[in-house]
């Protein structure tokens, strides 16, 4: 439809005003899930419309567009649900310990309304109210981590200037030793970590972020390891703990197939359909006492097909639970 090829062109615009290293062919047709001729026309379009594109050299093969129109601005409206979306955000981080990040997404928030036009904020502030009251953000149970103040801060600099960053670090026993490393990434979930190597080793660690205190970036640079994908080293894992990952099949009865259904285990996961209504799921991840704490939590409604390594392991939590509390009693 001709209302839906425009509204491609404006978004292709906005994407290409809104991005500093520019865009590829390739980058367009992932994006909006089209064919490279029609990539080259929907940027095409865009060049006619709003002007001239600027090439980013940034020594790729591949040709970066950019696109530079002070008149784009008029055709980007901020909706109330777009901006409820930002204080939402900083509250769950702030129930999560991440204050540092909340604040930055508040800023954020102040800066969107500041360059809004007075009669367009009022409109969407009165909305604004409206879905303030009709929404909630439930708080997540148990303790919460806290961050030391500045800690995000400290770490992003360094991690920026691939500098080695020093800190106190607790064991569990709350024994501190003063520890140093090379930080290539932030791990974020039901607990932070930082993604580093230590003492020159090749091996990638994590260090919870609630346990690192006094951090500081020294003056000694580091080179980052080329070979490491962050997203790639996160899908290795059930949750944060990095084991050497394992294949795990798990049977769901049909009782909570529609749950099962809805859930994301793991980002690369598959999910069969069975005659009985059962289903089962598949992925490869490490971190088995990660996956027997969430397990307990669907009850006898799934079984641990493979491997036996968990299956053995979920068992004996679950007996040692069990024998605990009824030795309480």
């Amino acid at each position: 439809m001709a209302y839906d090829r425009a509204m491609d062109i404006v978004r292709l615009a906005i994407r290409l005003q809104g991005t500093g290293a520019g865009l590829t062919l390739d980058d367009i047709q992932r994006e909006f899930e089209i064919s490279r001729r029609t990539a080259e026309r929907l940027r095409n379009a865009v060049e006619e419309m709003f002007g001239p594109l600027e090439t980013v050299n940034t020594g790729e093969a591949k040709r970066r567009c950019r696109l530079r129109a002070p008149n784009l601005r008029r055709l980007v409206s901020l909706s109330a649900e777009e901006l409820a979306e930002l204080p939402a955000a900083a509250t769950a981080l702030e129930r999560a310990g991440l204050e540092e990040r909340a604040a930055m997404l508040r800023t954020l928030d102040d800066k969107l309304r500041a360059v809004l036009e007075a009669e367009a904020l009022s409109g969407i502030e009165r909305d604004l109210q409206v879905l303030t009251e009709a929404e909630g953000l439930a708080l997540r149970a148990g303790p919460q981590p806290r961050l030391e103040d500045g800690l995000l801060a400290v770490l992003r600099q360094a991690i920026k200037t691939r500098r080695i960053v020093a800190f106190d670090y607790a064991s569990r026993d709350g024994q501190r030793t003063r520890r140093c490393a090379e930080p290539h990434g932030l791990i974020y979930g039901n607990r932070a970590f930082l993604v580093g190597r230590a003492g020159g080793g090749a091996e990638m660690r994590l260090w919870r972020l609630a346990r690192i205190s006094a951090a500081e970036v020294t003056g000694e640079p580091f080179t980052r390891d080329p070979a490491l994908d962050l997203q790639r080293f996160i899908r290795r894992s059930f949750g944060t703990f990095q084991e050497q990952p394992v294949g795990v099949v798990l049977r769901f009865d049909a009782r909570v197939a529609a749950d099962v259904a809805e859930f994301v285990f793991h980002p690369e996961q598959t999910v069969e359909q069975h005659d009985d209504g059962s289903m089962t799921v598949r992925f490869t991840a490490g971190a088995v006492d990660e996956m027997c704490w969430h397990l307990v939590t669907w009850g006898t409604a799934v079984t641990v097909e493979q491997p036996a390594r968990l299956r053995r392991r979920l068992t004996e939590m679950c007996a040692r639970l069990a024998s605990h509390h009824g030795a309480a009693s």
